[in-house]
């Protein structure tokens, strides 16, 4: 892995390369509140963003509090929710979060790591990326570009995305963990890329353990 000069300078330039967080930045899937930003992470499981969008647009025009969703039944759920796939068994997620939601945090999303991940069906990614985008926090959430590229360059060298996370919060330089995740992000689609990632031009690339490797 990169040393700590290393992982300062990568996140120095990748800070005047890439665009940060935004004025507007919101919850996953653009929701506007946790609770609904928490519910459109569970659907969006297995599930294009198209049909993880049609779905919540369905499920969010029937409820859109905890105490509103449980008002519906198992069958309401699953027909609005059906375009993301596995609606039987995020039926039942849905549900579980809500009971435990109203119960054990009077219906309000906590805005901790520790109390996001109390609640049924939050992991780490979820909970990571609430905090970040709807709480505003100085988190850098994991998802599937985050942790390809901090394993490339060798800011980590985990192979799940909660050790990465992990692992990020541990090495990298306080100045960066608020607009880290941004600049991650889109460094993977526009430079890093799953597929046939675009080295001659990345201008990280001195710096980069993969690209020390295959140049």
């Amino acid at each position: 892995m990169l040393d700590e000069r290393q992982i300062e300078e990568v996140y120095r330039i990748l800070s005047q390369e890439m665009p940060g967080r935004t004025p507007d930045a919101k919850g996953p899937k653009g929701q506007p509140d946790a609770f609904r930003s928490c519910i459109s992470f569970m659907l969006s499981a297995q599930s294009l963003d198209r049909n993880t969008a049609k779905a919540a647009r369905r499920l969010f025009a029937l409820a859109k509090t905890p105490q509103e969703m449980l008002a519906l039944d198992d069958d309401q759920i699953a027909a609005a929710i059906k375009p993301c796939g596995l609606y039987n068994m995020k039926t039942r997620n849905i549900r579980a979060f809500c009971h435990s939601l109203l119960e054990d945090h009077g219906g309000i999303v906590p805005d901790t790591r520790e109390g996001l991940l109390s609640l049924p069906g939050i992991g780490r990614k979820c909970a990571d990326i609430v905090l970040s985008f709807t709480f505003g926090k100085d988190v850098i959430a994991v998802d599937t570009h985050v942790h390809r590229v901090c394993n490339r360059i060798g800011l980590t060298e985990a192979k799940t995305a909660d050790r990465t996370a992990a692992q990020l919060e541990e090495r990298s330089p306080a100045w960066a963990m608020a607009d880290g995740h941004f600049w991650l992000i889109q460094f993977g689609k526009r430079v890093c890329t799953a597929r046939a990632p675009k080295c001659p031009r990345c201008p990280v690339s001195q710096l980069c353990e993969f690209y020390a490797a295959t140049s």
